[in-house]
């Protein structure tokens, strides 16, 4: 019996994705692609250095981009994923569109990073405050918090989590916990989960419905923004972004009329 029956496999439209060499959650972010979309994942080469600011350095260098995305190009994809959300705010927001040009001289395709995605997504929500989890170092979080100051978004409470290896392992208990504990001050608009190392798919529904805030992380805003580039919509079943919420209203401000303060060094949260 022949098979051409069958008429397939259908056409794939395909995301290239360049991701550290320590990433270790590549069906996580296979879970917000819809069936006709693929994705190929590149890592970059492996040093060895902790998770830290050295590191974020290390994997976002250009010459490191151009390879990864070059090793990308035999499959052509139709847009270019840096997944990764430390090595693209390290170097602040000028730092990020560098390497989205970088990547997209190389690939001949649209280009996107974690951090701009994140940014991306902010204004898509309508929001400028938001609560941050990070399984970062002190060092790193700050660095996190000044990319989004730069970028105009208050940080109105932070948990970070001071690890510097083996992130993937975080229970989704430990980022509920500390999801809980960076929203419970100064009205949020939304709450952000940092990393792309952090599992986050299963705990985005039931944050939102605990917290009524849109709550995004990593991984989701890198596939919702470089599946908007493709003109389709990322998979996320009772998620606020990929669903397309409407913009967030402004939260009430205090009594003087000025807006809430970020939170200083000595206020922000880390791990019990």
């Amino acid at each position: 019996m022949g098979i051409s029956f069958l008429g397939g496999p259908r056409p794939q439209r395909g995301v290239g994705v360049v991701a550290p060499f320590d990433f270790a959650l590549d069906r996580e972010l296979w879970r917000w692609v819809p069936d006709e979309v693929s994705l190929h994942l590149t890592r970059t080469p492996f040093v060895p250095v902790e998770v830290s600011l050295d590191l974020a350095r290390l994997v976002s260098e250009h010459q490191t981009l151009d390879a990864a995305v070059r090793t990308l190009t035999a499959v052509a994809p139709e847009v270019v994923a840096y997944a990764c959300t430390s090595g693209s705010f390290v170097g602040g927001i000028a730092g990020e569109r560098a390497m989205c040009a970088a990547m997209a001289r190389a690939g001949g395709v649209a280009a996107v990073t974690t951090s701009g995605a994140l940014l991306e997504a902010l204004a898509e929500l309508g929001t400028r405050r938001v609560a941050l989890v990070t399984p970062y170092t002190v060092s790193l979080t700050r660095s996190l918090q000044d990319y989004l100051a730069e970028a105009g978004v208050t940080v109105t409470g932070c948990a970070y989590m001071g690890l510097t290896r083996h992130i993937w392992k975080v229970p989704y208990r430990g980022v509920v916990d500390m999801a809980r504990r960076a929203a419970r001050r100064n009205r949020p608009q939304a709450l952000f989960l940092s990393c792309t190392n952090l599992p986050t798919y299963d705990v985005i529904p039931q944050l939102e419905a605990e917290l009524r805030i849109p709550v995004i992380s990593a991984n989701q805003v890198t596939m919702w923004a470089a599946l908007r580039r493709l003109g389709t919509r990322a998979v996320g079943p009772y998620q606020a972004l990929p669903a397309g919420v409407p913009p967030v209203p402004p939260s009430p401000r205090h009594g003087d009329g000025g807006a809430w303060p970020v939170l200083s060094d000595e206020q922000q949260e880390g791990r019990p």
